[in-house]
């Protein structure tokens, strides 16, 4: 995904008429991370280039309280794209979308914004002469009907890189070449260990238009597979004796100036230069306090479980897949060198902040010269925890969240705003979460006690 400068406004108002565009989506997210838009109609965009398109900001989740409700969505043109699983129809015409960061009342970013708290994260890097780079892998379920609340059932029995066909083959492609034509290129798909689960690779990015990306994956997959009579989910752990779905994160920084791979030392074991130790170490040191924007739901706690895949210790490795940061092998020079994989994030959270407090935590990392450990490389799974002593993630949402409220980082991070709101929006959903008796519990002790 080429880092490239915006279109002209010409060229776009030039494309519109040519597509038959009638309808622009100007979107943005909550602090959950769910997608919202604004709808206008495409001879309205040259007035919201100039001036912004009101919103009431008080009925958003994490924008504004009632009495500073007044919003401004400014559209960022780079954006832009015509939304291709939208077939064209003639009484309605075609319908693009845009991305735009939310301004206050007197011009100045909203503190509410989640897109506009990565692009002050991101300035921070560039202060050190650093873009900030990211390859995700998005994993989804595919079920063959809407889900049974009792046993959703999965599209097919099919395993890791099995050959797909049918329905979910259309659906890969149908993504693949809905994305590429938005400018997101899809590096490859598979099938992935579960049935009817499957993975989209996204090919690398600077980490505002890849949470851009991710945003616009996750419209595709959703729309695409109810247009081919299939419900897709992201949900981090949809089946109870099946893996769950992460977003794996490859992060690395590449130099401004010259494009060059900062986190590459070919003379290091891991052919980790000092940088990336450093980036490293600042993501273990917080990383329980980064846990519950990682994985921001109840049910992701289901997946970082020991076991089912997914990292449970606070680590890192080469080759040991269950740790928490992952440093593969140096490839060759067109994968651009090293990258740091976090292997906890699930696709159900707000990219956007997602990779501001990651980005975070590493630059402290780099500011406190902080120590990367010794890497795990055994077996973490069977390990005891009474000889290792080992830093373990969260259990619970509710512990996360215990750790996220203490920690300095993640204000920091996020800005109190949007600190506070994400606080009480994930306490709330644990409170809901609590009372609420589970079909395991009727079958364990209904006849029983």
């Amino acid at each position: 995904m080429p880092n490239s400068p915006a279109p002209k406004p010409d060229d776009v108002f030039a494309l519109i008429r040519d597509q038959d565009v009638r309808s622009i989506e100007l979107l943005f997210t909550d602090v959950a991370g769910m997608h919202k838009a604004v709808v206008i109609d495409a001879d309205g965009l040259a007035a919201a280039l100039e001036r912004g398109v009101w919103f009431d900001g008080s009925a958003m989740e994490g924008f504004a309280r009632i009495v500073e409700s007044d919003m401004y969505l400014v559209p960022d043109l780079a954006t832009f794209a015509v939304v291709p699983w939208e077939p064209p129809r003639a009484e309605v015409g075609r319908t693009a979308r845009i991305f735009c960061d939310v301004l206050a009342p007197n011009g100045q970013p909203s503190p509410g914004d989640p897109r506009g708290a990565l692009r002050r994260a991101l300035a921070q890097a560039a202060e050190l002469g650093a873009r900030y780079m990211i390859a995700p892998e998005l994993e989804f379920y595919l079920f063959r009907e809407l889900p049974s609340y009792e046993q959703p059932l999965p599209d097919d029995s099919q395993s890791y890189f099995d050959t797909s066909d049918g329905v979910a083959r259309t659906i890969r492609k149908r993504v693949s070449d809905s994305l590429r034509s938005m400018g997101i290129p899809v590096e490859s798909s598979h099938h992935e260990v579960g049935g009817g689960q499957h993975e989209l690779d996204l090919a690398p990015a600077d980490a505002l238009r890849m949470a851009d990306a991710i945003v616009t994956a996750r419209m595709a997959v959703r729309a695409i597979a109810a247009q081919e009579g299939r419900t897709a989910t992201f949900m981090p752990k949809p089946l109870a004796h099946a893996p769950g779905n992460g977003m794996h994160l490859h992060q690395w920084f590449e130099d401004i100036k010259t494009g060059a791979n900062r986190f590459t030392d070919p003379s290091n074991d891991y052919g980790l230069s000092a940088e990336a130790q450093a980036f490293m170490a600042g993501q273990l040191t917080y990383a329980r306090a980064m846990c519950a924007v990682l994985a921001p739901l109840v049910n992701s706690y289901k997946r970082l479980m020991s076991g089912l895949e997914a990292p449970v210790y606070v680590t890192w490795a080469q080759l040991n897949r269950g740790a928490l940061l992952r440093v593969p092998r140096l490839a060759e020079p067109a994968r651009r060198g090293t990258r740091v994989e976090m292997r906890c994030p699930d696709p159900t959270c707000n990219p956007y902040l997602a990779l501001t407090i990651l980005l975070h935590a590493g630059l402290r990392g780099i500011r406190e010269g902080l120590v990367l450990p010794p890497a795990a490389e055994e077996e973490l799974y069977a390990v005891s925890l009474r000889h290792r002593h080992l830093t373990t993630l969260p259990a619970s949402l509710s512990e996360a969240l215990d750790e996220f409220e203490a920690s300095d980082l993640a204000r920091e991070a996020l800005g109190l705003q949007l600190f506070e709101r994400f606080l009480e929006a994930k306490r709330l959903e644990w409170k809901e979460y609590l009372p609420v008796v589970s079909a395991w519990e009727l079958e364990r002790y209904l006849n029983a006690y």
